[in-house]
């Protein structure tokens, strides 16, 4: 009784670790340059120059971002996420999904 009772807890551990995977599915660069168009109003993709915000041409070729944190996907998504220096935060106006888009994009700069 008590090696069943083990294994359904780890059974629903397993599904509720699938199910949170499923919701973050790799973002999609195609996608994610559309939803970078509300992006391009202050960051420029094609060059990095500063419109309003710095130019995001390269920017997982560079070391650090602007905040001095190493460029890497957590980082970025913390940037979308909390926003600041004059940059809104987007945290609950773009999805999951739409965030691993954009990084996907952004990875292509």
């Amino acid at each position: 009784m008590r090696n069943w009772i083990v294994g359904c807890a780890v059974g629903a551990v397993l599904v509720v670790g699938s199910a949170a995977q499923d919701k973050a599915k790799p973002g999609d660069a195609a996608k994610g340059k559309d939803v970078f168009d509300q992006c391009s109003v202050c960051h420029n993709a094609d060059t990095e120059e500063t419109k309003v915000g710095p130019g995001l041409k390269g920017l997982f070729k560079h070391a650090k971002l602007a905040n001095g944190k190493p460029v890497n996907e957590a980082n970025v998504r913390e940037k979308i996420n909390d926003g600041g220096n004059g940059m809104p935060a987007y945290g609950d106006q773009l999805s999951d999904q739409d965030k691993n888009d954009v990084i996907a994009y952004l990875k292509t700069l």
